[in-house]
């Protein structure tokens, strides 16, 4: 059996790409591999390169950009997964963007099932040994369904993406009040991004990013894919909460180091901005809305609401008055 799956979705970045690509055929280790990269749709040559510079990794040119869930899905599907395992967890389509039901959801190519399956970003660099040490974590801790790496930016700080807490109302609540940054050491401020935590050692978290994520084959079998609901943000949160309400772990191993450019794909575009708001509104509906109190509710709507407007009024007066930006 296969122990190792990688899917790789590609939008644009083509030599980070290469140098993705690179990190991890160079650095395997003892065990079988195969990398399915899914390029949804880049205009810059991406996809060229691919089938070019590295013939023996699969490769799946996505007509349409669908956005991180349905790309990642295209790939999982490719590697045997399917888009709805568990009764009452569907795996939608993108507002306008994405239609399971066109064959665009049935990739040509039908590798084998893996153990474990990687989701990886192509601006992140994979050293010697990180997909041993993340595998052997795997193997050690039967109880998890998902572990994350150390991820550290290019100038060596932490991307603080790489171990976070649900964002809850309350968890919402401090980070949009900045309570979260006066008083980051504070287990109760401090959870959206557990800075609170020893960010060496080994901790059991809500989550991890999807730039680089582990899971289990037995835990999406029960979950089933991505919720393609989410185009870009909040669908890692929302696979790893399906996938600990079902009983699994998620753990934060920081004895494994990965590299992140971040943010490479979406350049912080405008729509990003967006993208992330419609997010936490689609997180908070599917997850905390019918057990959250009328009152809050309507806060929580009408916070959500505000960040939205105010975005897109931002973007609209850069756009009228492009000079005045430095």
């Amino acid at each position: 059996m296969l122990d190792l799956g990688i899917v790789i979705l590609n939008y644009n970045t083509r030599e980070l790409l290469r140098d993705c690509l690179r990190s991890v055929l160079d650095n395997q280790g003892d065990f079988s591999c195969q990398v399915c990269v899914v390029d949804n749709a880049s205009d810059d040559g991406s996809a060229d390169m691919v089938a070019r510079a590295f013939p023996q990794v699969h490769l799946i040119r996505s007509p349409v950009n669908g956005g991180f869930s349905c790309g990642n899905n295209l790939g999982l599907r490719a590697f045997g997964f399917h888009p709805c395992c568990s009764p009452g967890q569907e795996v939608r389509a993108s507002e306008g963007q994405y239609d399971p039901a066109q064959p665009i959801a049935r990739p040509l190519i039908q590798l084998e099932r893996p153990t474990y399956a990687l989701l990886l970003n192509p601006d992140t660099v994979v050293p010697s040994g990180a997909l041993s040490g993340l595998l052997a974590f795997m193997d050690a801790h039967p109880e998890a369904g998902i572990v994350g790496p150390k991820l550290l930016l290019m100038d060596g700080s932490l991307d603080l993406a790489c171990r976070r807490g649900f964002p809850t109302p309350e968890v919402s609540l401090w980070r949009m009040i900045g309570l979260s940054k006066l008083f980051p050491h504070s287990p109760r401020f401090g959870r959206y991004n557990m800075t609170f935590l020893d960010p060496d050692r080994v901790a059991e978290v809500d989550a991890v990013v999807g730039a680089c994520m582990l899971l289990r084959a037995k835990a999406i079998e029960q979950v089933g894919l991505l919720d393609e609901t989410f185009f870009m943000y909040g669908e890692d949160l929302d696979w790893a909460k399906r996938i600990k309400d079902v009983g699994w772990k998620v753990y934060y191993n920081p004895q494994v180091i990965v590299h992140h450019v971040k943010r490479a794909a979406s350049q912080h575009s405008a729509r990003a901005q967006i993208e992330f708001n419609r997010a936490m509104r689609v997180f908070y509906t599917k997850h905390y809305k019918d057990c959250t109190p009328w009152w809050l509710d309507k806060l929580v709507r009408a916070g959500i609401g505000l960040r939205d407007r105010w975005e897109r009024l931002r973007q609209a007066w850069r756009h009228r008055h492009p000079y005045h930006l430095h």
